[in-house]
């Protein structure tokens, strides 16, 4: 049995009765998780709305805790970090980590961002240490796949494509998930949604015929891990 840690970041819903108005990455991963499901019904997920309920921001305070050692936090600081470690407990806990989330101007949007502030942290999902020169930091979590869902309203952020250079979302995903332990990312996109033209609807189809494709590789994959 395995767990999966299902991560939302749109600020639209699936419900809305305005079909134009539906989020297509929760739509697409609520498909993933029901074709994931389907092969693996043992399995546990963990679902976390940061697009409904975003995770506070970093502060001043957050960091003095961040680094103030555990056995001389104050209540206050304690209770600062409940969530980030609420947040970073359930990353432990996942083999595989599926994230939805649009591109807003370019990147992450900020629910999302402030989700990964709240759990790539020191001494807990990776640690620092300067005698390793200048490269530091090492993830102390290790062996999780991640799965990342996402819709843009242009095109070509594909390596090679015609905007791969304003792609701050995948890689930036990417290069975060190394420090929680992330070993096999993937990516299925779907793509021209400010376009809305044929295009769009094959961009939408090849991204449901992925995930079939990507649920049947990672279920083999993901489960022969000990």
């Amino acid at each position: 049995m395995k767990k999966v840690l299902k991560i939302d970041a749109s600020a639209r819903s699936v419900d809305n009765e305005v079909p134009t108005y539906r989020s297509l990455s929760r739509l697409l991963s609520r498909y993933f998780l029901e074709r994931w499901l389907e092969r693996n019904s043992e399995d546990l997920f963990i679902h976390r709305d940061v697009g409904a309920t975003p995770p506070a921001f970093v502060s001043q305070d957050w960091i003095a805790a961040v680094f103030t050692p555990e056995a001389q936090r104050s209540a206050e600081q304690r209770a600062l970090l409940a969530l980030s470690d609420q947040l970073i407990d359930e990353v432990t806990q996942a083999d595989l980590i599926l994230i939805s989330t649009p591109m807003y101007n370019y990147g992450m949007p900020a629910s999302l961002k402030a989700w990964f502030d709240q759990v790539v942290r020191v001494n807990k999902t990776f640690s620092f240490d300067l005698a390793r020169g200048d490269f530091p930091l090492q993830p102390i979590l290790s062996g999780k796949t991640l799965v990342l869902l996402s819709s843009s309203g242009e095109f070509g952020f594909e390596p090679g494509g015609v905007r791969e250079s304003m792609n701050h979302l995948g890689p930036h995903v990417r290069t975060l998930g190394h420090y929680l332990g992330v070993e096999d990312f993937y990516e299925i996109r779907i793509e021209y949604q400010e376009f809305g033209d044929e295009r769009h609807r094959q961009s939408i189809e090849n991204a449901y015929r992925e995930v079939d494709k990507l649920v049947e590789t990672l279920t083999g994959k993901v489960h022969s891990m000990a």
